[in-house]
């Protein structure tokens, strides 16, 4: 059996040795290209040898790495071609896939995922359809963040259900929307709906509609979520909170395609490709009986996770300028930049409310800083850059709290969980002294310590 022959395209002469001297070592052919006009000459000429597989990057010196792909797949659509790219966005993930990349490779990328890319793709020779790009707002370069957007780009062409995780704030309704918007549904409606924001008594006709005289008050037949749906995505946010009894009638429907108004005896057909979202641990909460495994499994045919910020604090930069515009075009503000140790110092906080979090704190700095520029101190107070600090009125300081620190471990004591009962000395300790630095201030207390107030609270009921 002959090598295969992988052809590649790249005008960064560093990334063309390296590809060409591994895939060598693997024991295969390799062709390198700086230009596309080059390639597409060998591609073109009789009798040459043919390519197995390309592997192009995606921004060429003067030419788009898409658009070649596109020439090439025009030639030949079963010829596979891996799109390398170290600027990746969901635009351009999407735009890879729907254009019928094989897989879309973020810089820098490990040697051995390429050749395992190599083997597969020449091995299945799969391809898939061609859409228009719809871009949507998701930003960020991060390894974790990458991950997400390689993810969604290659749903982008189906109608499978989806389960997003992650904390409050990370932005899962953004990822639903996107989701929809690069779907064969995008045309269609896209309808959310909270559970935990909704009564249980309300909840069933939100979804499910209702017929008139169904309940009291019931003037009218009102059609639910499903309905308004149809033909496009039903988002559920929050599904961990839906009662019991509703999860057993959503698996059926899942399950059948169709349902019964609240009150009503006709069936209604479903055409609503459901997308959920939660921030809970549905594994834990069907340990616990809470939640239906069945509904948990049927749910999570894919699964998404969206990294917290604190994963993804690369990212921030990035996101404090996209904010700080999207403010200004919201309130009607000129715009303003920030200042390179304002974005220092929000890079390296927790953000304990993630991303939306930091888009309230960049549309107050934004509205309240008098300057263009806007620096560290125009930041509220429980987010700005803190001074030397003391735990009491002595010298010592704050972030070294070692240096005062005096213990004396009495082993006499007739107990066997003297490490238990230390700590939890020391939580209060500490819980105490940041509430006096804060005066009295619980919820600042709890942000300076990266702690929920209820942790706090019980940090300081200890004894």
């Amino acid at each position: 059996m002959s090598p295969k022959l992988i052809w590649i395209i790249d005008d960064d002469p560093g990334i063309r040795y390296v590809l060409e001297e591994y895939l060598k070592s693997q024991e295969m052919e390799v062709v390198v290209f700086s230009r596309g006009a080059d390639l597409m000459a060998a591609f073109s000429a009789e009798n040459a040898p043919y390519p197995d597989l390309v592997m192009a990057d995606i921004r060429l010196d003067g030419e788009s790495g898409l658009d070649l792909m596109q020439t090439i797949r025009g030639a030949d659509p079963q010829l596979p071609v891996i799109i390398m790219t170290a600027y990746s966005d969901l635009q351009t993930a999407v735009g890879a896939f729907q254009g019928g990349a094989f897989e879309f490779l973020a810089k820098p990328f490990d040697l051995d995922e390429v050749g395992r890319l190599i083997e597969k793709a020449t091995r299945t020779k799969s391809i898939e359809g061609d859409k228009p790009d719809h871009p949507m707002g998701l930003i960020g370069q991060s390894p974790a963040f990458q991950e997400l957007i390689r993810m969604l780009g290659r749903l982008s062409n189906t109608d499978i259900p989806v389960l997003i995780t992650g904390e409050t704030g990370v932005g899962k309704e953004l990822v639903a929307r996107a989701l929809h918007q690069h779907s064969p549904r995008a045309n269609g409606p896209f309808v959310a709906i909270n559970m935990a924001a909704i009564p249980d008594d309300l909840l069933e006709s939100e979804l499910f509609g209702h017929e008139k005289g169904a309940f009291t008050g019931a003037d009218e037949r009102r059609i639910g979520r499903f309905e308004q749906a149809a033909g496009g995505t039903l988002f559920l946010d929050e599904i961990g909170d839906m009662p019991l009894r509703l999860q057993t009638r959503l698996l059926r429907v899942l399950a059948e395609g169709e349902y019964y108004r609240l009150g009503g005896r006709d069936l209604v057909k479903t055409n609503a490709r459901i997308i959920t979202a939660t921030n809970q641990q549905l594994e834990t909460l069907v340990d616990k009986g809470e939640f239906r495994a069945d509904l948990y499994h049927r749910l999570k045919v894919i699964a998404l996770n969206v990294p917290p910020l604190r994963k993804r604090q690369e990212d921030i930069p990035q996101l404090i300028d996209h904010f700080l515009d999207l403010a200004a075009d919201e309130f009607k503000i000129a715009r303003k930049t920030a200042d390179q140790a304002l974005v220092a110092h929000l890079a390296s906080l927790p953000w304990p409310g993630n991303v939306r979090e930091l888009k309230n704190v960049c549309q107050s700095l934004l509205v309240l800083s008098p300057a263009n520029v806007i620096q560290p101190d125009d930041l509220p107070d429980d987010y700005r850059p803190q001074k030397e600090q003391t735990i009491s009125s002595s010298t010592v300081k704050f972030s070294d709290w070692t240096h005062g620190l005096s213990l004396s471990v009495d082993h006499t004591q007739d107990r066997d969980d003297l490490f238990e009962c230390y700590k939890r000395q020391f939580e209060m300790t500490l819980a105490k002294a940041m509430l006096d630095q804060c005066n009295g201030n619980q919820s600042k207390a709890a942000r300076k310590l990266g702690i929920s107030r209820n942790t706090l609270a019980r940090f300081l009921a200890q004894s």
